[in-house]
């Protein structure tokens, strides 16, 4: 029976008459078929410039299978692939029972090229699932564009509205913020519901009405409550829920609405607490913003001239898993009452959980760098008490002077976030510095000659892979391969540069998406040359957040997992945790795709934030890598003890730890009592150009 369609049909081989016969038998179900005919790379690359639905391959001059994958993905092409194998050939391309040993909707490996009807069969099906996945493209746009269209409502709405995922927040506009007392949305982001309900019948009452509302039930989607604000006050409200996506992903959306008869004292209460955080007394980052903006005028007119201080908390996230959220909220109280103290004539905000903004009035560049020091060691030197325990912090301090012809305040804000990333950079890490942005150190010509540099690395495969390998103590084996990426540059010095000297001009260049794809092919081209002699070695690669957000890659990953061999495990991909809570919805959707398509998740810098245990349980990745912090004098009892809660607690959940960072034989000797399932370092194995697996005894 004819489909009345037509077939762009691809074949790669030696034996021209095979493709041929595969055209007539092909010509039972379509009115015409199309067919390409190859057997060597350069010609398959001017071949990718016109449209095909399927890719058969059988011999080719100068290719394996897993270079015409990786040619593909390069072209970010939806194309099926089916492998073709002589009876002669070897067998690790199918199971024990002799079937392929993969069989999924974009590729088939590996079929016996003189079974022409299972092959026929196989180019049919791959076909009819290409021309569904390009309806399914042609939907998800049109249901992005009328998402898009009700968030842009639903921002600007007056009324108060939040996305909610299995009764967690995932999502809020401002009037839900300003009706709850939240500074920010990531206040408010892994609350669950529930924390926002006072009284144990209202709680009890609402668990069963949103348990009804999820299997279906819509004769009741509205529900009246005492509303718990974050400053203790309570109000009476109403909930409505209704069915909604975000990111395309099906979510809960609830509007409140505060009874009438309270309204306007609650409009009092919003007003006096609008500008002001609950927990330390100073301008929330509402405040901050006005603030700003009228400064910033003034700046604008020459009236005055000004500086900003972007002060970050370094190590909140160690804190948090040695005192808990006791020792967070002590932290933050007494550091804010020493800014306060220290500058009685600035402006002081907390922007966010643990980051704090200083506006100043008429101070030269000299004198903000020194207020910065004090502040810095004043900080340092503090001695916070929690629960007759000690504790102490630091701050890293990003600085930005506000003048007649500066920036915008959005602008001037991102350049003190950067300060912030350079003093990362700079000290790996440890922060405790200050930086002063200096916009002549970024308006040069050698970010453009880098950015030609990166782009011609990408082109003609000028970058180059290392790799170091993990020690596994449940398999007792090292086969696991942490992936490092470096950039040779032609000078007099062979200079080599690592990502944190390059990806910001790659950023700037919209390179980072091509160079995390460069990564992942080529990684999994060394990998699948390992795994025909080591069929259990694995790789880890970190990418970016252009990556975290693309909704390409889990299909870019399930292609390249199974030109490997395809066995769950075999590629892991890790993100920063920094970048999975600035995309915190967009990263759980992700994680699940890559989870369908046995692509393993990894957080990377794990630890770093107030909570990183919570992050962890809402994304639900396959394992976790400790910041460096967590490493650093773990031979003290306290600083073991953290890190053996934090292991203890993500165990809990599931989630395999990495202690990195084992550079001697004393961090070595402790590295073992954490409960850490990979352990790495220098001390174990440097990174190299090549993966070699060594079986531990």
């Amino acid at each position: 029976m004819r489909t009345h369609s037509v077939l762009n049909l691809l074949v790669i081989d030696d034996d021209q008459l095979y493709a041929e016969r595969l055209v007539q038998l092909l010509g039972a179900y379509y009115d015409k078929v199309n067919l390409g005919f190859l057997d060597d790379k350069d010609e398959l690359l001017k071949s990718l410039r016109q449209p095909w639905d399927v890719l058969v391959f059988g011999q080719a001059y100068d290719m394996e299978f897993t270079d015409v994958v990786g040619i593909v993905q390069e072209q970010s092409i939806d194309l099926p692939m089916i492998c073709l194998m002589s009876k002669e050939a070897t067998a690790t391309d199918h199971n024990e029972e002799g079937l392929p040993a993969v069989i999924s909707g974009t590729m088939v490996k590996a079929l016996l090229v003189d079974e022409e009807t299972s092959v026929v069969m196989a180019i049919c099906l791959q076909h009819d699932n290409l021309r569904s996945r390009r309806q399914l493209k042609t939907l998800r746009y049109v249901l992005s564009e009328a998402e898009q269209r009700a968030n842009i409502l639903i921002k600007n709405s007056k009324s108060a509205v939040a996305y909610i995922d299995q009764g967690i927040h995932i999502f809020a506009n401002d009037p839900y913020l300003k009706l709850f007392g939240f500074d920010s949305m990531n206040d408010v982001i892994g609350i669950p519901i529930i924390d926002l309900i006072a009284g144990g019948d209202n709680v009890k009452g609402f668990k069963q009405f949103l348990r009804q509302f999820d299997k279906g039930n819509r004769d009741q989607v509205e529900f009246n409550f005492e509303s718990l604000r974050a400053d203790g006050n309570t109000f009476e409200a109403k909930l409505q829920l209704a069915v909604a996506t975000l990111e395309g992903e099906p979510v809960t959306q609830i509007i409140i609405q505060p009874n009438s008869n309270n309204s306007a004292e609650l409009a009092k209460r919003l007003a006096a607490a609008e500008r002001k955080d609950s927990l330390t007394g100073l301008n929330n980052r509402h405040g901050f913003e006005e603030q700003f903006a009228a400064i910033h005028q003034q700046a604008t007119k020459g009236v005055l001239t000004a500086g900003l201080l972007y002060l970050q908390l370094d190590n909140i996230g160690k804190i948090r898993s040695s005192l808990g959220l006791q020792g967070v909220d002590t932290t933050i109280q007494q550091v804010a009452h020493v800014l306060d103290e220290m500058v009685p004539d600035g402006h002081v905000s907390r922007f966010s959980d643990t980051a704090f903004t200083i506006l100043v009035e008429n101070m030269p560049t000299t004198a903000l760098k020194g207020l910065a020091e004090r502040i810095g060691e004043r900080i340092s030197e503090m001695l916070i008490e929690v629960d007759k325990r000690t504790t102490n912090t630091t701050v890293s301090i990003g600085i930005v002077k506000i003048e007649q012809n500066t920036a915008e305040p959005k602008i001037l804000l991102e350049r003190a976030m950067d300060a912030i990333t350079h003093i990362m950079v700079e000290t790996a890490n440890h922060g405790g510095t200050y930086h002063l942005y200096d916009p002549s150190e970024h308006a040069n010509s050698d970010d453009s000659a880098l950015a030609e540099s990166l782009v011609d690395a990408i082109a003609n495969n000028r970058f180059e892979l290392l790799f170091q390998p993990m020690y596994d103590i449940n398999n007792d084996r090292s086969d696991f391969f942490e992936v490092y990426l470096r950039l040779p540059l032609a000078d007099a010095e062979n200079t080599v540069l690592t990502p944190n000297q390059f990806m910001a001009v790659a950023k700037t260049h919209q390179l980072r998406e091509k160079i995390d794809r460069w990564v992942l092919i080529n990684a999994c081209k060394k990998i699948n040359d390992v795994r025909k002699s080591h069929p259990e070695a694995r790789l880890l690669v970190q990418l970016t957040s252009a990556s975290l957000i693309d909704k390409k890659l889990p299909n870019v990953a399930s292609q390249l997992i199974n030109a490997v061999g395809g066995a769950p495990g075999s590629l892991t991909l890790q993100f920063n945790e920094t970048d999975i809570v600035n995309h915190l919805t967009v990263a759980k959707s992700q994680f699940a795709a890559l989870s369908q398509v046995n692509c393993q998740l990894g957080i990377h810098n794990f630890g770093s934030s107030a909570k990183s245990i919570e992050i962890a349980d809402f994304v639900q990745p396959d394992m976790i890598r400790l910041a460096q912090s967590y490493v650093e004098d773990i031979e003290s009892a306290d600083n073991l003890d953290t890190v053996k809660s934090l292991v203890v607690r993500t165990k809990e959940l599931g989630i395999d730890v990495l202690m990195p960072y084992i550079e001697d034989a004393a961090t070595m000797s402790v590295a073992w009592s954490v409960g850490a399932r990979y352990l790495q370092g220098f001390y174990l194995e440097e990174p190299s150009k090549t993966m070699q697996v060594s079986q531990e005894t």
